[in-house]
């Protein structure tokens, strides 16, 4: 290895600002809120601002900021020592305990009382921060005292979401024998009619696949439903659901508890709550933008052309610890797993392209330590609870803050510690600065000799190059069987483009 790379690169946090001010665009800092809890006759609309007005379809409707009258002073959460103290039932106290939830968190301290007493909800809090016991709980409860089929029904935006609901549905409510049904798409229609033909308590679905059985599949019916949560509201929109939640709606009773939940609020949702909530209670117990205080964020300023470099450095480093790494595209989470696994790193992909079957096989080897790498795409930034995950890496960095806010939330969960890394290029600085303003804060640098780094280029090279031969090699392989299927090279383009077409959705 020449001498030339091998310099002592030190970047400070004053070359990142400086390039950023060059930029010429560095936002306004937001200020952390305090918890609160607003009646739905106190308005409190956030504005969407900064990046995520650029991720709004319908930027042209702004949700108008209101200052919240404040006559009682900021209300502040006073210690809990247990769930019995929030009114929750001896079974579901002792369901808690066996699954380690020793406190309840600030969102369930706040939330669970007022869902007991039988109000609508809109609950907003960081990722992490327990918002789904926060609904289960007063769902088994209400469920204990009228068991009927098809009581509740969650909406969630990924199908990983879902499948994760319902597991710790079936967790908080297996001493009260509660039963779940998980419909999402990429199964089988037939089963999933089957199992909706056996009435369960518990529904969780994709909003798509949802409809596609309200309208396809005879006997099947939510007349008779009690409880509607939409989980991830912001996501479940920013996604196009709005009309097919629109038609869901339509079909449901009127009569219904409904809860929203959501770690931001955006105009979208909050025209969503209007039309479907009924005089809900709004709690917040954090900033627009916000992450948990137990996670350690830092951040590496390198050159593009050493990123790959870089991530095997850090994955050297944290050996033996269960990471997620998040990329931008379908392709670069198989060209990374591919290279990590060529390094001798246990690394599997997750991204939209994949089947259902090989989706949960590969979230299912995660989960279960036989491989400790997660190589995504922003389809596993949400919701996914994965309590063993003790470093999260943004390879390429989050579009905009929500979804880096979501993206490091996958550590640092339910009181854990965790750590999250992003690697910021010189073609990152501006995006970064936008994130580090939407925090309110400046996240420190991850301390590392650019020495101790480039000793692994030689290897990375090669593992580089190893890489790109086998993703050629399959592709020439898919494109050979769609050609001789249909006998033309017109259907090899076609399939090309769709390929393409899938890469952008997952951008």
């Amino acid at each position: 290895m020449g001498e030339g790379l091998v310099k002592r690169r030190k970047v400070s946090r004053d070359a990142v600002a400086k390039e950023g001010h060059a930029a010429g665009k560095v936002p306004k800092v937001m200020k952390d809120k305090k918890v609160k809890v607003v009646e739905e006759g106190q308005e409190d609309v956030e504005e969407e601002q900064g990046d995520d007005k650029d991720c709004d379809s319908e930027s042209g409707s702004k949700a108008a900021a209101k200052l919240v009258p404040d006559t009682a002073g900021p209300s502040e959460v006073a210690p809990v020592k247990s769930f019995k103290e929030l009114g929750v039932m001896g079974s579901l106290c002792e369901a808690c305990e066996s699954l380690g939830y020793k406190n309840p968190t600030s969102i369930q301290v706040e939330s669970i009382p007022v869902a007991l007493e039988g109000k609508d909800l809109i609950g907003l809090a960081e990722t992490g921060s327990g918002k789904t016991a926060a609904f289960a709980i007063p769902i088994l409860q209400a469920l204990w005292d009228n068991p009927t089929g098809l009581f509740a029904c969650i909406l969630a935006p990924t199908r990983e979401l879902a499948f994760q609901i319902s597991e710790q549905f079936e967790a908080l409510g297996g001493g009260i024998g509660v039963r779940c049904a998980v419909i999402v798409g990429g199964m089988d229609m037939m089963t999933q009619s089957v199992a909706l033909g056996k009435k369960p308590h518990i529904l969780v679905a994709t909003p798509g696949r949802l409809l596609d059985h309200l309208e396809n599949t005879k006997g099947f019916s939510l007349r008779n439903l009690k409880y509607l949560v939409m989980d991830e509201a912001d996501r479940l929109l920013d996604m196009d659901f709005g009309p097919i939640l629109d038609k869901i709606l339509k079909v449901i009773p009127k009569t219904r508890r409904t809860y929203l939940f959501s770690a931001t609020m955006t105009s979208k949702v909050e025209k969503l709550q209007r039309a479907s909530l009924s005089s809900p209670v709004r709690i917040s117990v954090s900033s627009k933008y916000s992450t948990v205080s137990t996670l350690i964020q830092k951040f590496l300023f390198i050159p593009f052309k050493h990123k790959d470099t870089y991530l095997v450095y850090l994955m050297n480093e944290f050996a033996g610890q269960t990471i997620i790494i998040f990329c931008r595209t379908v392709q670069e989470t198989s060209r990374l797993a591919i290279l990590l696994r060529h390094l001798g790193f246990k690394a599997v992909p997750l991204n939209g392209q994949m089947s259902q079957s090989a989706r949960l096989g590969a979230l299912n080897k995660f989960k279960s330590g036989s491989r400790n790498i997660l190589v995504a795409t922003d389809v596993a930034a949400r919701g996914l609870d994965i309590p063993s995950v003790d470093c999260v890496i943004n390879h390429d960095l989050a579009q905009d803050s929500k979804t880096y806010i979501h993206r490091v939330g996958r550590t640092a969960r339910a009181g854990r510690s965790g750590r999250s890394i992003s690697l910021v290029t010189q073609y990152d600085v501006e995006l970064f600065l936008r994130i580090e303003a939407a925090l309110g804060k400046k996240i420190p640098e991850f301390d590392v000799r650019e020495e101790d780094v480039l000793i692994f280029s030689e290897r990375v090279g090669e593992a580089q190059r190893e890489a790109s031969k086998q993703l050629r090699e399959e592709k020439e392989k898919k494109g050979g069987r769609r050609e001789g299927r249909s006998g033309g090279v017109g259907s090899k383009g076609k399939g090309k483009r769709r390929r393409d077409d899938m890469d952008r959705e997952e951008e």
